[in-house]
């Protein structure tokens, strides 16, 4: 079993940044590929960021691309995702995802096997 402990959330005005992470204490790691998903209330669960481990590959919805950024470091087993210019529109839970394996296309939430419990941000205008 993976565990992912999500970190980062919190309350920020229009326009300012957080840096969320997600980590795991299994070593080694290496997965197949990591995401950043997030689920407003009322709304579906959506991709937000993901990125091929081995490769650094990543992948960015448009409604996040040129403000959000994935990234990793293999010595802290840390998944990181920094979010900038910040909207109230992206007031959602956000979720860290692993998997072990190619399983679909690395943006689909159902190809993940874990999942962390989630970390609220909160974006106010």
């Amino acid at each position: 079993q993976v565990q992912l402990v999500e970190s980062g959330g919190g309350k920020v005005q229009a326009g300012g940044s957080l840096r969320l992470s997600c980590a795991t204490s299994r070593r080694p790691f290496s997965p197949n590929a990591m995401g950043w998903f997030r689920q407003a209330p009322g709304k579906e669960r959506e991709i937000v960021a993901a990125i091929r481990w081995s490769a650094g590959i990543t992948y960015y919805a448009d409604s996040v691309k040129g403000r959000f950024t994935i990234s990793k470091d293999n010595a802290k087993n840390t998944v990181y995702l920094q979010m900038n210019s910040l909207k109230p529109e992206d007031t959602a839970v956000y979720y860290c995802a692993s998997r072990a394996y190619y399983s679909g296309s690395y943006v689909k939430d159902d190809s993940y096997d874990y999942w962390g419990q989630g970390t609220q941000v909160t974006v106010s205008s």
